[in-house]
């Protein structure tokens, strides 16, 4: 080996003699380098501390900003140089994390210009705005006795290795960073429930835990997965109909601004995807955005449109990564918030310990000189010659005392002994000297009793903070479940779709002109359903202009999993020459593959084709051919005698014998049974998955019945894209023009309370009408149609609260829906509440049930395409 080493350090010494430089491999510079850079990266920039929650600039930043503080505002670029000492990066970056860390509103007391995160407006340079550290920062985050130190990049000065930050920070302002291969997304969440979190951990139970964010909104953390990676959260805007033909964007998601809400708003309308007059940024104090709606669309489809098109809806990943001792971890946030929790306990031993420890040296301390003043131990020092004679005389005269003291008494306890002023000597009172050293037994006393009970002082700590800083701090975010969003059914109506059936050709681009005809309205999104007259059908993306083959027989948009629509037909099958009849329903396909309508056989004949989109089956004529044997070659066949069924369904036979023609007889009538509908409360979303409140059951001229709290009802249709505000209602249910509607509301121009019962006697749909005086302070306080309500009112007596039941089918007789009610015998502090449960849905009068019957009867619906 010696002398291998050897051979290769000769051949190294030629190589230089005679100018050669030694050769390095790239690859082998390359991989230790970027290790090392994305090491440091992931370390030093991008990733946040478990312990203090602080990404080493934002570290610095709030020790630089403690070392300047006194109380006054210093300049935010005083603080950026400060801060420069310690980071070594650019004015720049520290300028911006100091911005970041200011807009967050806890740590930092920002004067001036610092921007808005709702708008996206930046900060004003750092030379004009001011800042200093909040209250809350001082209490929770410095302890120069709890905090470990380390030399500054230059070895100039000390700075934290982390701060003894006795708070779950890191969860309470969130952070984002992207290191080398690796990045972290930890959402913020609320301050208030953070330490309810903290005390709960506390106290051994389970935690869990959902972001809240400043810009507010509604947001579903179905699938939030305690924030690792792999979870996601949806955010919406919170949208408000002002009237019939606007919308208030009041709160806007998290990680978007007023701006770039307003640009993808504007976006989705220039491609059609909804169609709006006008966008106004209102914003001041408060966010709004004013969305005024082009003629004739729906406010209820419009919001449920910007859901799917705009950024009034979006989807966060988070990704919860920290650094611990010196590594990335991936952690959820009830686990960071349980070792943020731990940690916190273990700072405050740590302070109560310093705290033990100071309180004994005060002890021994004020001991030794009460000993060494009263036992006049000073005088006997008078006669000595030498410091060592001094100080043996001094520990003579402590000796008898030396036991009851926690530790030995040093050289240096009896030196500061001899530091003490005779003025001090002189005006020594024994009597304050004992009430001072119980004062601080006493402190030792209670500081001991807290380390021994350090659970409950750590409850007690938190308890404090909110108690302190809790007040403003509140959820804003709302916590919902959202439905999904199908585009298709929410996208504008941005095209007419068109056919050609002569030449073969489908689209929104093509014209009457040339031959087209005009379909129905479609969006530029929708997938359209094609049958043609040999029994082929598919489904095909729309296009400007598509060729999809002659012989069309019908054309639609095509709508997934819609079981109302019904399609009958009659056709003889190629092999057997068996003539069946089949209804059936599309109700999903794969894009482009092709289906048959028969059972595909060579020769098969499509008879009779129509496409129902309530389930109507018609009766129709059947003429056999007249060379055919049978005994009767003339029949009528009604379509309801068909069971629906798939789409590769064979379908019953209609005949053995040859079919001259098909025709259509008389129009069919809805087969369909009434549609169950249920009202999610969590979305304000009308449902037919059993999520929510059961509604009944709904025929085509049913309605639904909204009760605002403002005092207005409103009859709308059950459409499962109507969106209700569900803050602002007080009753939704399906509507029986038989059922009263009791209510108790105030007139505040009377200053008085009334009860009135009346039937909806309007038949408009979609516009509301008030019942109740239309002063701005009148309110509603109950509403109901129970058929025999009972109401506990509460009331002001005096300086007492009473309450009384209102038997209210009594107490006033059915009126108009204009009439103001009876009074009601009370004159402040009115409640109500209803004491009875709900009618049985089904539980409707017998002239309700006949009425239903009869309709079922009388009821008439559409045609189809008939014979072709």
């Amino acid at each position: 080996m010696e002398n291998d080493e050897l051979h290769n350090d000769e051949h190294e010494n030629q190589d230089i003699a005679h100018g050669h430089a030694k050769v390095i491999p790239v690859s082998g510079m390359y991989e230790d380098w970027f290790l090392d850079y994305a090491s440091y990266v992931i370390l030093e920039r991008a990733v946040p501390s478990l312990e203090d929650g602080f990404k080493p600039v934002q570290r610095r930043i709030m020790h630089a900003m403690k070392e300047l503080d006194d109380g006054r505002y210093n300049k935010v670029a005083n603080i950026v140089g400060s801060a420069m000492q310690y980071h070594p990066h650019g004015d720049a970056s520290i300028g911006d994390a100091i911005v970041n860390l200011g807009q967050k509103d806890l740590l930092i007391d920002t004067q001036g210009n610092w921007g808005d995160i709702r708008t996206g407006d930046s900060a004003a340079a750092s030379r004009y705005i001011e800042a200093r550290l909040s209250k809350f920062a001082l209490d929770v985050v410095f302890n120069a006795k709890t905090t470990n130190w380390q030399l500054s990049y230059d070895g100039r000065k000390n700075e934290p290795i982390n701060l003894p930050v006795k708070f779950p920070l890191l969860l309470a302002q969130g952070v984002e960073g992207i290191a080398v291969g690796l990045a972290t997304k930890i959402m913020p969440h609320n301050f208030v429930e953070l330490i309810k979190g903290s005390i709960d951990i506390l106290r051994g139970k389970t935690v869990h835990l959902l972001p809240d964010f400043p810009t507010g909104g509604l947001a579903d953390f179905s699938n939030y997965n305690e924030g690792l990676k792999g979870g996601k959260i949806r955010v919406r805007a919170r949208i408000e109909v002002a009237d019939s033909k606007t919308l208030l964007i009041k709160e806007i998601p998290y990680s978007t601004t007023t701006q770039s809400l307003i640009d993808s708003i504007l976006k989705a309308n220039d491609q059609g995807k909804i169609k709006i007059k006008k966008v106004i940024d209102n914003t001041a104090k408060d966010v709004e955005i004013e969305v005024q709606l082009a003629t004739g669309q729906s406010p209820d489809v419009t919001i449920a449109a910007l859901y799917a098109f705009t950024d009034c809806e979006v989807s966060i990943s988070p990704n919860s990564c920290v650094i611990i001792e010196e590594k990335p971890h991936f952690m959820g946030v009830s686990e960071v918030l349980r070792q943020n929790t731990d940690n916190t306990v273990d700072l405050l031993t740590k302070e109560l310990e310093i705290a033990k420890s100071e309180l004994l040296e005060k002890i021994l301390f004020s001991s030794l000189e009460k000993i060494f003043i009263e036992n006049r131990i000073y005088r006997d020092i008078e006669e000595c010659e030498t410091w060592e004679e001094v100080l043996e005389t001094i520990d003579r005269g402590l000796t008898p005392y030396k036991k009851s003291f926690y530790r030995e008494i040093t050289t240096d306890d009896i030196i500061r002994l001899t530091e003490i002023k005779i003025k001090r000597i002189s005006k020594f009172d024994s009597f304050k000297a004992d009430e001072q050293l119980k004062g601080l037994e006493e402190q030792l006393e209670d500081v001991n009793f807290n380390l021994d009970n350090i659970i409950d002082f750590a409850i007690d700590y938190f308890k404090e903070l909110l108690k302190k800083y809790g007040k403003g701090r509140e959820r804003k975010t709302e916590i919902a479940t959202f439905d999904t969003i199908t585009a298709a059914k929410v996208a504008a109506n941005n095209a007419k779709l068109y056919v050609n059936f002569k030449e073969g050709f489908i689209g929104h681009g093509l014209k009457k002109s040339d031959g087209a005809e005009e379909v129905q309205e479609c969006s530029d999104i929708d997938d359209i359903l094609i049958f043609f007259k040999d029994g082929r059908y598919k489904v095909v993306k729309i296009q400007d202009k598509l060729f999809v083959g002659k012989n069309i027989l019908h054309v639609e948009v095509f709508v997934k999993g819609d079981e109302r629509k019904v399609f009958n037909a009659i056709y003889t099958d190629g092999d057997t020459k068996v003539t069946r009849a089949k209804r059936f329903n599309v109700l999903s396909v794969t894009r482009e593959k092709e289906y048959n309508i028969t059972k595909g056989s060579k020769g098969s004949k499509l008879l009779y084709f129509t496409a129902n989109s309530n389930g109507e089956a018609e009766v129709v004529g059947v003429n056999l051919d007249p060379n055919e044997t049978a005994r009767i070659k003339s029949f009528e066949y009604d379509f309801a005698d068909l069971d629906i069924k798939g789409r590769g369904s064979q379908g019953n036979i209609l005949t053995k014998y040859k079919v001259k023609r098909v025709a259509l007889k008389k129009e069919g009538v809805s087969t369909l049974p009434a549609i169950d509908i249920w009202f999610d409360e969590a979305v304000g979303l009308l449902n037919r998955d059993k999520n929510g409140k059961y509604l009944g059951k709904f025929r085509d001229e049913d309605q639904i019945l909204v009760v605002y709290d403002t005092g207005e009802y409103e009859l709308t249709n059950y459409e499962l894209t109507n969106r209700y505000e569900v803050r602002k209602i007080m009753l939704l249910e399906k509507f029986r023009p038989n059922k009263v509607i009791t209510a108790i509301h105030y007139n505040t121009t009377q200053r008085t309370y009334y009860v009135k019962r009346f039937h909806i006697e309007t038949t408009t749909q979609g516009k509301r009408f008030i019942f109740i005086n239309e002063e701005a302070a009148s309110r509603l306080l109950l509403v109901t149609t129970q058929k025999a309500p009972i109401a506990e009112v509460s009331y002001k007596e005096g300086r007492k609260k009473a309450k009384a039941k209102v038997e209210l089918k009594d107490y006033v007789e059915v009126k108009g829906w204009k009439a103001q009610g009876n009074k009601l015998p009370y004159e402040k502090g009115v409640e109500a509440e209803l004491l009875t449960e709900d009618d049985p849905i089904n539980d409707e009068d017998m002239m309700a049930k006949k009425q239903e019957a009869e309709i079922d009867q009388q009821r008439e619906g559409g045609g189809g395409l008939g014979m072709f």
